[in-house]
């Protein structure tokens, strides 16, 4: 389930992959205190973030984010591969 803030007319979605809970705490209140409208997504490392992406799984309602804000140190799969899993897949490049 997402967590919205701000109060602008369409909300950004926002993928946060992050391992850290207080790393991902403080983004998502830095988030709140802003004044932009958003739905957070969290998940904790880079497979997940690939299932978010696909809509894989318990992903398969998830939105395709606006932003993707991407911890490099990450367990199973890390940023940097999960950038190289990117650009490689024609279905999410832009």
């Amino acid at each position: 389930m997402p967590k919205s803030s701000g109060r602008n007319a369409a909300p950004i979605e926002i993928l946060l992959v992050e391992d850290s809970p207080g790393d991902a705490r403080l983004t998502e209140e830095a988030l709140k205190g802003s004044k932009i409208f958003n739905n957070l997504y969290v998940v904790e490392d880079g497979v997940e973030a690939m299932h978010f992406l696909r809509q894989e799984g318990e992903y398969a309602d998830a939105p395709h984010p606006d932003i993707i804000l991407l911890d490099l140190n990450l367990p199973r799969m890390d940023g940097r591969e999960v950038l190289a899993e990117i650009k490689s897949d024609e279905t999410l490049k832009l």
